[in-house]
């Protein structure tokens, strides 16, 4: 995978890129008028005050507090367990003030951050993760994302766009560009099929994928393809190559299943069909 900046590999690095993404949630959270937390979100039925509430809570627990038990509403935007789960910190602090949120998220982004920085700890080293323990990168790496696709929720929100070509930027794009072959199958590209998607700036990246016969009578498979080169992708004459080439931010949004694909501000070069169907499938999170 082609990208610059590169993201971050050293946990230290990943824990530096957290700190970094959860400090401007906090800056952005702190600047909010009553009006301001209240806004809507393209994550549907949030407010500004529940992406807030959800990084917060989510972290508070992380760093061993408890929240008192709720019932949780059926919601019409809880389609599946994980997503009522993520519901019950936000729906515990729904009755909070906004400076409440703001409030527990300035008091446990230190203390996560003692535990992260722990010189002790390796890349193995099991930490507590809201589905029970997990090495401390991969736990790290998924923090990252998440605050950081709720970072750009609220700088949508709030119209104040930014922090796109930072090592946490990086980090979510990789998780996408890497999710491609998996992406390819669930939208179900014909075999023969090649595709290049690229992020045109502020954070530049590129990656390819292919779809290949499967073995026997098992459905077609993708793989990584190409690091992203034109000439790459045309050394076999039976692909049909399409690229598809959009920005860090439209990238990121559509990663996070955020904007429709009516929405999104692409461009195409190949099948146009290819690219929708593509794009439709491309979100990593749930």
């Amino acid at each position: 995978m082609a990208m610059h900046p590169p993201a971050p590999q050293q946990l230290s690095e990943l824990v530096d890129a957290w700190a970094r993404t959860a400090q401007n949630v906090l800056d952005l959270a702190s600047t909010c008028s009553d009006a301001d937390f209240a806004l809507p979100t393209t994550c549907e039925g949030w407010s500004v005050k529940d992406h807030i509430a959800h990084v917060a809570g989510l972290e508070a627990s992380l760093d061993g507090h408890v929240d008192p038990d709720v019932d949780v509403p059926d919601y019409p935007w809880l389609r599946h367990k994980m997503g009522r789960f993520m519901e019950q910190a936000v729906e515990v602090r729904r009755s909070w003030s906004g400076a409440e949120v703001v409030a527990e998220l300035q008091r446990v982004i230190p203390r996560r951050l003692e535990t992260l920085r722990d010189p002790s700890l390796t890349d193995e080293t099991p930490l507590t993760g809201p589905f029970g323990q997990r090495p401390a990168r991969a736990l790290v790496t998924n923090r990252t994302m998440d605050v950081w696709c709720h970072e750009q929720d609220l700088r949508d929100a709030l119209g104040r766009p930014g922090d796109l070509d930072s090592p946490a930027a990086a980090v979510f794009l990789q998780a996408v560009l890497g999710a491609l072959p998996r992406q390819a199958v669930e939208a179900g590209l014909p075999v023969g099929t090649a595709v290049i998607v690229e992020s045109t700036g502020p954070l530049q990246a590129r990656e390819g994928v292919r779809i290949v016969p499967g073995t026997a009578d098992d459905a077609p498979v993708a793989e990584p393809r190409f690091s992203g080169s034109a000439d790459e992708a045309h050394d076999s004459s039976h692909e049909q190559v399409t690229t598809i080439r959009l920005s860090t931010e439209a990238l990121a949004r559509a990663g996070a299943g955020r904007v429709s694909v009516d929405d999104l501000h692409y461009t195409v070069e190949g099948d146009e069909d290819v690219a929708r169907r593509l794009l439709a499938a491309l979100a990593v999170t749930p």
